[in-house]
């Protein structure tokens, strides 16, 4: 298990670890659908476990497109920049997970 001190360093961390709050309190958030865009990884990190039960986003990348769209500007670039950040945490916690376990 890896706990959100530990994660709080990692690239993207700023927008996982408010997701994760956002799900467990039942708030539709693009934080949150990051999360649940990630959701095979941070379920396997144990992350998600220090919250209470996660209500996951269903179709969470069409529902973070529609959400940046909402907002206004270019949704298309600051999806893709996003989902890049998004990716950069899920490298830095597989790494993270990968070196515990080698050590164990």
């Amino acid at each position: 298990m890896i706990d959100s001190t530990t994660v709080s360093r990692f690239p993207g961390a700023e927008l996982v670890l408010p997701g994760l709050e956002d799900l467990a309190a039942g708030r539709l958030t693009i934080a949150a659908c990051l999360v649940s865009m990630a959701r095979p990884t941070i379920e396997k990190s144990g992350l998600a476990e220090g919250f209470r039960p996660l209500r996951y986003v269903s179709v969470p990348e069409q529902t973070l497109y529609r959400l940046l769209r909402a907002e206004g500007g270019d949704p298309y670039g600051r999806y893709n920049s996003l989902s890049r950040r998004l990716v950069s945490f899920e490298r830095a916690l597989r790494r993270t997970l990968s070196a515990r376990n080698r050590q164990s």
